[in-house]
């Protein structure tokens, strides 16, 4: 954790609790990161390992609504639009035990329209709702190194900035509304998402031509081509590391979903997106949603199995 962060969250005990709902492979890290900066966090998720495995930092709860009850911030941390719906409304759902003293932090990627279903849904309970997109990966989860994309009111985001500061090596305010922090990581995401499959594109068809991998990674990723998910998701490639999941496929099946969605709702073209779409959903069909993302590249070679 950086120096500003430690600084910044000198004052865990203005919140009396933190619920934390959404225990996957970034929220994990995040919980706990959160928990050993001194903030009081009560944490669920579905999966009762995911809640074991943090019982050592953090009081785990029986359910979504027990962690919520009573907590100043709930932070959301799961994977779909459709999960943070389950979590407010569903069997077991947080909104009856919301107040008007509550900020829900929804730090998941699921788009601008979710949101706004969001603060729909919780009108005349709570108007305080943060919209805190994450980017950084699990590894930059633990160490408090994550980017942030903050969307808010400046009095709700003042109410959670502790905690931000403390997850978050950079959680800039990106708009006034929540909502905004979305836009700027389907932003993100149609770079990352671009990138990787450019990345196993490259490395294909550098494989087809009968050049080495590695040397192709090494001596590539020191030049103008050279780029974070070349660096990173290319390094898996070459190491066919498919099964040392950091980043599943499904994520990016899901999100390059959000950023057709967002394109279409402003008329934007996106070729470059539509076409590493393509590859996700290539990557999906034949069963590999659980694997890690780089093996778009097998993808691309043609392999199936």
């Amino acid at each position: 954790m950086t120096t500003a962060n430690a600084e910044s969250t000198s004052a865990p005990a203005t919140y009396s609790s933190v619920a934390w709902i959404g225990l996957g492979a970034i929220g994990t890290p995040m919980a706990r990161t959160a928990a050993e900066a001194g903030f009081p966090v009560t944490a669920f998720d579905l999966n009762p390992a995911a809640r074991e495995a943090v019982a050592d930092v953090a009081t785990p709860a029986a359910s979504a609504r027990e962690a919520a009850q009573g907590a100043d911030v709930v932070v959301v941390m799961v994977a779909t639009p459709a999960q943070l719906d389950s979590v407010l409304t569903g069997e077991g759902g947080i909104a009856s035990v919301l107040t008007d003293a509550t900020t829900l932090l929804i730090m998941s990627t699921v788009g601008p329209a979710a949101i706004e279903q969001t603060l729909t849904t919780l009108e005349g309970i709570t108007a305080h709702v943060v919209d805190a997109p994450v980017s950084g990966g699990a590894a930059r989860a633990a160490t408090g190194d994550l980017l942030v994309m903050v969307g808010g009111a400046d009095a709700d985001v003042a109410a959670v900035r502790p905690l931000l500061d403390a997850l978050a090596a950079n959680a800039p305010v990106v708009g006034a509304k929540p909502g905004d922090g979305q836009r700027f990581k389907i932003v993100n995401q149609l770079l990352c998402g671009v990138h990787i499959a450019a990345a196993g594109e490259a490395l294909a068809l550098a494989d087809s031509m009968g050049l080495d991998l590695k040397q192709v990674h090494e001596v590539l990723g020191t030049g103008a081509a050279a780029s974070f998910m070349f660096g990173d998701r290319g390094q898996r490639m070459v190491d066919g590391a498919f099964d040392d999941v950091r980043s599943a496929l499904t994520i990016f099946v899901k999100d390059m979903g959000l950023v057709a969605e967002a394109a279409a709702e402003v008329g934007q073209e996106v070729p470059l997106a539509a076409s590493a779409q393509q590859i996700y959903q290539r990557g999906s069909e034949l069963g590999w949603d659980r694997r890690d993302d780089s093996i778009v590249y097998e993808v691309l070679r043609g392999r199936t199995d």
